[in-house]
Parts: C-alpha cells; sequence; structure tokens
C-alpha cells in the first residue's frame, strides 16, 4: 500500500489552517514555523477549519478540566498540529502529550522543532534534557513518536517509550486519520486502547453522511489523488461512527455534524469569523458541515456528559 497521498494529505490541511490563521480566524503562533507560506484558500474552507480546530478544542478542554493534572493526550496521525504549544501559551499542565504520526511524518516534524527556538523552549523543561533521534523526540512531558497506528503492537511499544500511565485519564484524538485504515486495523487499535486504558475519552473528527452525490464528489477528489478510503464503511453517518467504538467495548458514543458544532460554537465568536471574509454561498458551506462530523467517545463514567452544552 502506497502511504504517500495519505502523508501528502497533512500538508494540505497545514497549510489550510495556516490560511485561516493568517486571516485571523484563531490564533496560532506556531503554524508559520512548521508550514511554508500559502495560498489563501476558499472562504468556506477557512470556516469549516475555524469550526473543526474550535470544535476539537472546547472538548479538549473540558476533557481536561475534567481530568485534572494527571491527565494525558495522545494525537494519533498528529501531522503538523500544534495543539501542545497553543495549550502551554494557555498555561494548561499536562502529565503526558504524545504525537504520533508515520516516521517520514515525525521525521520532518522533529527537525522543524529543532531547528525553531520557539517551539523547541516549549518542549525543553528545566533541568530536563531532549533526546532526539531521526524520527523520535522525547523531552519532559513532550513525547513524538513515529509508529504505524496499523501495527498495535509498535503502538504499545511506543507509548511505552513515552512512559504513558495506563491508569490515568487519557484523551485520544484523531483527526480524518481513521478514515485512512482498514475497518480490521481501527478495529483492532479501538479494542486494545479500551482494553488496556482505565479511564478514557476519544476526540474522532471525520467524514460522515457520504452516501449522496455530495459524498460520492469528495470521495471521488481524494481517491483521484491516490487516497485509499479503506475506513470509509464508518463514514456512512453519525450510527456508523458511533457503533464502531461501541463494538470495540467503549462504553458510550455521541456524535454531531459540523453543522450543530458550528452552532454551538460561542455566537460573539461565530459573528466575528463571519466579518471576515463574505461568504457567496452558504449553501456550499452547509454541505461541507453535513459531511463532517465530531464523534466522543469513552471508557468508565467521568467523561460520559461531556458535550457542547454546559461546562
Amino acid at each position: 500500500m502506497d502511504d504517500d497521498p495519505i502523508i501528502a494529505t497533512n500538508d494540505d490541511a497545514s497549510e489550510c489552517k495556516r490560511s485561516a490563521v493568517q486571516l485571523g480566524y484563531w490564533q496560532d503562533n506556531y503554524i508559520h514555523l512548521l508550514v511554508k507560506q500559502t495560498q489563501r484558500k476558499a472562504p468556506e474552507i477557512n470556516r469549516g477549519y475555524y469550526a473543526r480546530v474550535k470544535g476539537v478544542e472546547i472538548l479538549v478542554h473540558k476533557f481536561l478540566k475534567r481530568a485534572g493534572p494527571k491527565a494525558q493526550i495522545v494525537n494519533l496521525g498528529c501531522g503538523f498540529d500544534t495543539l501542545f504549544w497553543r495549550l502551554k501559551d494557555d498555561g494548561v499542565q499536562v502529565n503526558k502529550f504524545v504525537e504520533i504520526d508515520f516516521p517520514t511524518v515525525t521525521a520532518k516534524k522533529c527537525y522543524l522543532i529543532k531547528r525553531n527556538k520557539q517551539l523547541l523552549e516549549k518542549v525543553y523543561e528545566k533541568d530536563g534534557e531532549v533526546k532526539l533521534s531521526a524520527t523520535d523526540l522525547h523531552a519532559g512531558t513532550y513525547h513524538l513518536l513515529g509508529a504505524d497506528l496499523r501495527h498495535v503492537n509498535e503502538l504499545e511499544v511506543k507509548l511505552q517509550q513515552a512512559e504513558i500511565n495506563f491508569m490515568y485519564p487519557t484523551l485520544f484524538l484523531s483527526e480524518c486519520v481513521l478514515v485512512y485504515m482498514e475497518s480490521d486495523g481501527v478495529n483492532c487499535l479501538l479494542s486494545w486502547l479500551s482494553s488496556n486504558f482505565q479511564s478514557a475519552f476519544f476526540i474522532c473528527y471525520e467524514m460522515c453522511n457520504i452516501n449522496d452525490t455530495f459524498g460520492d464528489v469528495m470521495l471521488g477528489n481524494l481517491k483521484a489523488r491516490g487516497c485509499a478510503l479503506s475506513g470509509v464503511n464508518a463514514c456512512r453517518n453519525l450510527e456508523a461512527q458511533q457503533s464502531r467504538f461501541i463494538s470495540n467495548n467503549w462504553a458510550g458514543s455521541k456524535a454531531w455534524d459540523m453543522v450543530k458544532v458550528y452552532y454551538a460554537l460561542p455566537s460573539a465568536e461565530r459573528q466575528r469569523i463571519e466579518k471576515i471574509e463574505f461568504l457567496d454561498e452558504q449553501e456550499l458551506l452547509v454541505q461541507l458541515f453535513q459531511h463532517y462530523c465530531i464523534c466522543i467517545s469513552w471508557i468508565g463514567s467521568e467523561f460520559s456528559d461531556i458535550d457542547f452544552n454546559g461546562s
């Protein structure tokens, strides 16, 4: 299987984030250190990424508030995500922050962290040391690891190297990752996580409602680029997204399409970003939002009531 087209989706997503950040949709002081100057993206793309980033961010902060100082975060298929640095800027402390992706991706990220003082000084801790290899970085609470998520044994070894505590509350993040894995591989991963972690919360951002004309176009575009959508069955609808967690022994699951997520964001923030760019075709944005979702799941009961309402 050729993984290069899948790996290339990280570049696309990172460029889209930088485009939106440059226009002021949200603040990210680090994305420009990881991604070169990019062409301005269409307004619906910028707004879509705003909803994605902010929707995930809200749930991350709710998990951290509930989990306390023992909280661990594992970003599966992290790409050039900057969440670790943004949390640092917010003064948020976590027990462990682990990022995992293909070794070719983590090798690039290791190189970029090493050559940028702004990135490196955030991972470096007083009286600590930074251990670097070609693909891995270990520094205090932060760990960047090259691994193939389709091989659970490899993942287990890497998590042990990062000294993850399987008893501590752990957040797993996955954004447009599971769709590229065979269903058996996803089931193996989710089942292994539910069997080994005592307390966990999973945030998954992915496509949904793809069984229509708009979905066909989305899938066609990805297939034309060589992306094998091996896990696309779980993207049929919100129920399919939830059921794969339940069938792999997670305690419960909820899912929302991005229309609901967008309108759950603070209205003042929505009004602010809607003034940044004029959106000619509202219908296109709604269609995009209808075909992406955030699905959450949990192990243990302490995170079962987290959603986009309340605290």
